[in-house]
C-alpha cells in the first residue's frame, strides 16, 4: 500500500461538502416530512437504492435528500413509479450508479497518490475540476443512449411491450480459472478490461448491444442474427490467433422471443445460449435451432448430439461455422 493511502482519509469530508453541495443538517424523519413522503416510504426507497442505513437522530440529510424525495413522489403520483415498478427500477438505479461511483472514486484515489503534492488535497482538487465534467458526460451519454433506445423500441408495431425476436449470445474466456491464478490482481483487471473493450467493440462495430460483463464472459443481443455470428466468429477467431493477445473463448448464440426489462434480457432464449457455452469446445461457436434457420448463406452448420443439459433433457446444438472460399 502506498504509504500515502491513509492520507486520503483527510479528504472525505472536503469532497463530501462539493459533492452534495452542503452539509448535513436534516435526520431521515425531518427529509421524509419536508419532502411530503411516509418515512416508511422514505425508507424503502433509500433501502432499494442502497444508501447506508441512517440511525433515527443521526444528521446525514441535506436539502438535494429532500428534492429528490420530492421528485420521486411526482414519479409515483404520475403512475410511472408505480408499486409493481418501483423496486426493480430503483434498485436497478442504485446497483448500477453505486458501481460506477466506486470506480469513479477508486480511479481519484489512483490519480491522486501519483501526484507528488499532499494525497487528500490532490483528491479535493482532482473532485473540483472532474466530478463537473463526469457528471455533464453521463448526463450525455444518458441522453444519447435514451435517443437510442427511443428509437429502437417506440417504433415497433406494439410499443413498450418488452418481448421481442432478438439474438443473444454469450462470450466466455476459455481457462479463465486457471489464468487468473498467474496474474497479478492490477495484471488480471487490465487483462479483464482489454477483453471487455474488445468484445464491446466487435457488438458495436456489429449492430449489437452489449447487455453485461461478467469478468470471464459477456452477454450480448442483435436484432440480426447474422451481427451475432459475425461478433462470436471474430471472437473466436482472434482467440485462435496466436499472434493476438484477446484470450481464447467459447460461445454460445441463439434466436427467439427474448423479454428486455431494465437494460437486461430474459427467458428461454437468453437460457439456452447460455448452456450452449458451457458445452462448447474451445473455439467454438454453437447455436440453436432458431439461429440455425436464420442463418444461411455464408455460413456452415453442423449438426452434433443432442446434450443434456440444466432444465434442457435434449438441446440440439450446431456448430457455427464460415464457408471457406
Amino acid at each position: 500500500m502506498d504509504p500515502r493511502q491513509a492520507d486520503l482519509s483527510g479528504a472525505t469530508e472536503l469532497v463530501e461538502l462539493f459533492l452534495l453541495g452542503e452539509a448535513p443538517t436534516l435526520t431521515r424523519a425531518e427529509v421524509a416530512a419536508a419532502a411530503g413522503v411516509p418515512l416508511p416510504v422514505a425508507m424503502e426507497l433509500w433501502r432499494l437504492l442502497g444508501f447506508p442505513h441512517a440511525a433515527d437522530d443521526e444528521v446525514a440529510f441535506t436539502s438535494a435528500d429532500v428534492t429528490a424525495l420530492e421528485q420521486t413522489r411526482d414519479l409515483m403520483q404520475l403512475g410511472v413509479l408505480s408499486e409493481d415498478r418501483q423496486s426493480a427500477l430503483v434498485r436497478t438505479w442504485g446497483r448500477s450508479f453505486a458501481r460506477l461511483a466506486e470506480w469513479q472514486t477508486a480511479l481519484l484515489a489512483d490519480v491522486a497518490l501519483e501526484r507528488p503534492g499532499d494525497a487528500a488535497d490532490e483528491v479535493a482538487a482532482l473532485t473540483g475540476e472532474v466530478m463537473p465534467r463526469v457528471e455533464q458526460l453521463q448526463s450525455y451519454i444518458w441522453r444519447r443512449h435514451l435517443a437510442n433506445a427511443a428509437s429502437r423500441l417506440l417504433t415497433v408495431d406494439s410499443p413498450g411491450q418488452p418481448a421481442a425476436t432478438m439474438a443473444v449470445c454469450f462470450i466466455d474466456i476459455v481457462g479463465y480459472t486457471a489464468r487468473s491464478k498467474e496474474l497479478s490482481e492490477q495484471e488480471l483487471v487490465g487483462w479483464v478490461e482489454e477483453f471487455e473493450a474488445r468484445c464491446t467493440g466487435l457488438v458495436v462495430d456489429h449492430g449489437g448491444r452489449l447487455i453485461k460483463t461478467l469478468g470471464d464472459a459477456v452477454l450480448f443481443v442483435c436484432d440480426d442474427p447474422v451481427g451475432a455470428a459475425e461478433v462470436a466468429l471474430a471472437a473466436t477467431e482472434r482467440g485462435a490467433d496466436p499472434e493476438d493477445s484477446f484470450p481464447a473463448v467459447r460461445a454460445g448464440l441463439a434466436y427467439g422471443d427474448v423479454v428486455a426489462r431494465l437494460g437486461d434480457v430474459f427467458g428461454p432464449t437468453v437460457n439456452i445460449a447460455s448452456r450452449l457455452t458451457t458445452i462448447a469446445k474451445p473455439g467454438a461457436v454453437l447455436v440453436d435451432e432458431g439461429a440455425a434457420e436464420a442463418l444461411t448463406g455464408g455460413y456452415s452448420l453442423a449438426r452434433i448430439r443432442r446434450t443434456s443439459v440444466k432444465g434442457y433433457s435434449r438441446l440440439q446444438p450446431w456448430v457455427l461455422r464460415r464457408v471457406e472460399s
